[in-house]
């Protein structure tokens, strides 16, 4: 039995056909969505991803704003650009890009973007209203591992999911939507004592430590749905997520590729954060 391969790819498309349609619906009624992205400083994988998001707003019809500020930026500055965005009603979502220049204190910064425009999901208020089960905009890219899920037919109800990585990226808020979505959820960590015995009793498996192929089959159910957040670098240049892909393709009953699987993902959840936002902004409902 192989695994059903979920294609993160297919099924972004997908959603952004879906977003792409509203947005057109919301033109029509002189609503355009804005997003304003912050890039601080030279990092490369940094300059990829902004690319990439100012490349989906035009695709998608939305209003874009690109801040890419030298890498010598006070704080203050930061902050002062973060307040105008806040005041500024054609952007309805503000996401600075982490990591940031080492002096610049980085809660400060995701402090300062007002909640209604946090499409990143990182504002403790938005993490509060995330635990909570309050509506708020949801982090990227554990909303994206719960559209894989869902979308390839997996009723999470009643099932037990097993996340491993406890980030306040994706560890965390991941465990919590899969909570609010009604599964029983363990979190499993470096200090976890017996962590692949849980591991293979989960009925979902999420992936997020950051380590290149550290999960084999002998840490999966058969049958499981697996969820590779992991995105690491070979020394031979390529690509590997956290989860053994070639090894554990077998038992699992579904499983994500890297890339192809939850990546395609991240930026088509803030684009439909961004949606959302300017929905709420301007009372649609």
């Amino acid at each position: 039995m192989t695994a059903q391969i979920i294609n993160g790819k297919a099924i972004s498309d997908m959603i952004r056909e879906e977003v792409k349609a509203e947005t057109d619906k919301l033109r029509q009624q002189g609503v355009v969505p804005g997003l304003a992205v912050v890039l601080v400083g030279e990092d490369p994988a940094s300059k990829v991803y902004v690319g990439s998001k100012e490349k989906a707003c035009i695709q998608l019809g939305f209003y874009s704003e690109v801040h890419r500020l030298s890498a010598d930026t006070s704080e203050e500055e930061l902050l002062a650009l973060i307040h105008k965005l806040n005041e500024q009603s054609t952007i309805n979502g503000i996401l600075v890009q982490l990591p940031l220049p080492k002096h610049i204190n980085e809660k400060a910064v995701i402090d300062a973007i007002s909640v209604d425009k946090d499409v990143d999901g990182f504002h403790p208020e938005s993490v509060g209203n995330l635990v909570i089960g309050d509506d708020s905009l949801l982090p990227c890219t554990p909303a994206g591992v719960i559209e894989l899920i869902k979308r390839a037919g997996t009723d999470i109800a009643g099932k037990h999911a097993v996340v491993i990585g406890r980030s306040n990226i994706v560890g965390k808020p991941v465990a919590m939507l899969l909570l609010r979505e009604n599964a029983t959820v363990t979190i499993c960590h470096s200090r976890t004592a017996n962590l692949k015995e849980i591991a293979s009793q989960a009925d979902i498996l999420v992936a997020a430590i950051g380590r290149a192929k550290a999960i084999d089959s002998s840490y999966v159910k058969p049958g499981a749905v697996v969820i590779d957040v992991g995105i690491n670098r070979l020394p031979d240049g390529k690509l590997a997520g956290d989860v053994d892909y070639e090894d554990c393709l077998e038992v699992s009953g579904a499983i994500t590729p890297v890339p192809g699987g939850v990546g395609p993902m991240t930026i088509t959840m803030l684009m439909s954060n961004t949606l959302k936002a300017a929905k709420k902004a301007h009372g649609i409902g």
